[in-house]
C-alpha cells in the first residue's frame, strides 16, 4: 500500500502570519491577507492573468496580455500563440505550479475571453483552478 506524502510549506506552519495579498482589494484595510501558500499562489496567478506586459514596474515582461485581445481581432491563431506564451511564462514565474489543464475560449461577438487554468502545486496534493472572464 503506497503512502502519499505531502510536503507542507514552512510558512504554513506559523499561524496568523500573512504570506501574501488576496484579490480583490476590498478588505477593511484595503488589503486582505492570505495565510496559506496555496491561497497566495492562486492570487498571484490571477494577478498574472490580469496584468499586461509593461504594467509591472521593474518587471516589464510580467503579464499575460490577455486583456489586449479585447481590442484586437480574436482569432484561433492568436489564442494559440498567447496560450503557448503563457504556458512558458508560468514555468518561469511560478516554478511550483504544474499545469493540469489550460483553455482560452473566446466569444468574438460579445468581446468575451474566458481563461480556465487548472494547476497542481508541486510536492503537495493541492490542485486548484483559476477561471477568469474578461469582457469589454
Amino acid at each position: 500500500m503506497a503512502i502519499n506524502v505531502q510536503q507542507i510549506d514552512p510558512l504554513d506552519l506559523t499561524p496568523f502570519v500573512g504570506v501574501g495579498v488576496d484579490l480583490p482589494f476590498s478588505g477593511t484595510a484595503v488589503f486582505n491577507t492570505t495565510y496559506q501558500t496555496k491561497d497566495a499562489i492562486k492570487a498571484n496567478l490571477i494577478n498574472y492573468f490580469l496584468t499586461n506586459k509593461g504594467e509591472r514596474y521593474l518587471n516589464v515582461n510580467f503579464g499575460s496580455d490577455i486583456r489586449l485581445l479585447l481590442f484586437d481581432n480574436i482569432t484561433q491563431e492568436k489564442l494559440e500563440r498567447i496560450k503557448n506564451t503563457v504556458e512558458e511564462e508560468i514555468k518561469t514565474y511560478f516554478p511550483r505550479v504544474r499545469q493540469v489543464e489550460f483553455q482560452i475560449n473566446s466569444s468574438p461577438d460579445t468581446n468575451l475571453v474566458t481563461v480556465h487554468y487548472r494547476y497542481r502545486i508541486v510536492n503537495t496534493n493541492i490542485e486548484d483552478e483559476v477561471v477568469i472572464n474578461i469582457e469589454q
